[in-house]
């Protein structure tokens, strides 16, 4: 069973996975992140971590928040792990460059929201 409590951590784990992907990435153009093995497999393992993370939060907090694309980031990990063989490098580098930074935003914003929130139970109690 899948626990509100633990959606935080989630979150926190997907901003983690985000920071080094960043930092893997720094400077750096697509040729040589390809080119260089262990700095693709790296950022291409944080996304399946982003994936898995997604995947784990409760259903009740993906869907009060649909302006997150859910399943296509759960989509993503799944075909990573279930088609390692066939995921196109471009189609990763697009994800880092487009999508990365607007998901960076959004996760930050549901982090805020939650600690508002324990603080404002914390209060109550």
């Amino acid at each position: 069973m899948r626990e509100p409590v633990r959606d935080k951590g989630r979150l926190e784990h997907i901003l983690e996975c985000i920071s080094n992907i960043n930092e893997f990435v720094e400077g750096l153009p697509f040729e040589q992140i390809v080119g260089d093995k262990m700095r693709y497999f790296a950022i291409v393992y944080q996304l399946v971590i982003i994936g898995e993370a997604a995947n784990l939060l409760t259903k009740e907090f993906r869907e009060a928040r649909p302006q997150t694309p859910w399943r296509e980031i759960v989509g993503m990990r799944n075909f990573i792990v279930h088609g390692y063989n066939v995921v196109d490098k471009g189609e990763v580098w697009s994800v880092i460059q487009d999508d990365l930074e607007p998901l960076k935003q959004q996760i930050e914003q549901y982090v805020k929201e939650l600690v508002a929130l324990e603080e404002s139970d914390s209060c109550v109690q």
